[in-house]
């Protein structure tokens, strides 16, 4: 997407503003079956496997795509933030994530992952230098200081292995959103995430034939219907329109959308899993979302 283009997608009121939400709005609803499909997945495989697998499967269908529109090569200086976007969202996210759900339930990685926004939003500070105000900060780490304090009221005080693994997913994919977000500005968001999955094919081709081999493989429904939404609805088409609302309504309101992920991944949670949740489950997502709408309304 063309410089002009985008100047006219972001002006308030537009249709095309008016799709970048529908498209972020999309987004958010295919990543909050993220972890409720991965708990199905790992019914009938291991961790490595549902990771490898889900990358190789997205990557053929976004390879494809992208033989057929004949996009071109991106430009030398684009490729730092697809490496970016392929470590954090395509790979490291997924991974870690995967690895928290073999001992964390779903409406708990739900809650952590929540302060999902407010990395990403701390990570482009940083990263371009963006200066905000006291309220954004301290209301950061309110949301964070929620999430640490939820993390451990759970785990009887001391955090577990699956929390550390959601934290640094936090980290990972603040990284991949934040790049992949402003590389969205410079080309379509189909060739944002195309890009980033064909650079994970080997690797994760060879992954997946390793991890299939050494750990078990039990072929369920739940197991198969996990993989493809992982692959295809998760991995491949939520990011697409992701990056595409991104770039068209802006990092800060696609964050906004993406306040309501938390808890449509705890009504998934409970319908779909059977999950029952703690009160304080609830609580702590409302929390979240509240320090989240603080940050968005004070941020520079």
């Amino acid at each position: 997407m063309s410089g002009p283009t985008v100047a006219a997608a972001t002006t308030g009121g537009t249709p095309a503003a008016a799709e970048g939400t529908v498209l972020a709005v999309l987004g958010v609803a295919a990543f909050s079956l993220t972890f409720p499909a991965t708990a199905w997945a790992l019914e009938g495989l291991g961790p490595w496997s549902v990771t490898t697998c889900r990358v190789v499967l997205a990557a053929l269908v976004a390879g494809g795509l992208l033989l057929a529109r004949r996009a071109p090569l991106p430009a030398r200086r684009q490729w730092p933030a697809l490496f970016a976007v392929a470590g954090g969202t395509v790979v490291g996210f997924p991974l870690l994530t995967t690895l928290a759900l073999r001992t964390s339930t779903t409406s708990h990685a739900a809650v952590v992952v929540g302060l999902l926004p407010l990395t990403t939003a701390a990570y482009a500070a940083v990263r371009h230098r963006t200066r905000h105000s006291r309220a954004f900060w301290a209301a950061a780490l309110a949301g964070a200081a929620v999430v640490i304090g939820f993390a451990l009221q759970q785990s009887g005080g001391a955090p577990t292995l699956g929390d550390l693994y959601l934290f640094a997913a936090l980290l990972v994919c603040a990284a991949g959103y934040a790049e992949g977000g402003g590389l969205a500005r410079e080309m379509p968001g189909r060739q944002v995430i195309g890009w980033a999955l064909v650079l994970c094919l080997p690797v994760a081709a060879a992954g997946a034939a390793v991890a299939l081999w050494a750990e078990p493989v039990r072929i369920t429904g739940h197991a198969v219907a996990g993989l493809l939404w992982l692959a295809v609805g998760s991995q491949f088409l939520g990011l697409l329109v992701w990056y595409r609302g991104m770039a068209a309504i802006g990092v800060a309101r696609a964050s906004q959308v993406q306040l309501a992920q938390p808890l449509l991944t705890l009504v998934w949670s409970v319908s779909l899993l059977g999950e029952h949740l703690s009160p304080a489950t609830p609580l702590a997502a409302v929390a979240v979302l509240v320090c989240i709408v603080v940050t968005q309304r004070t941020r520079g």
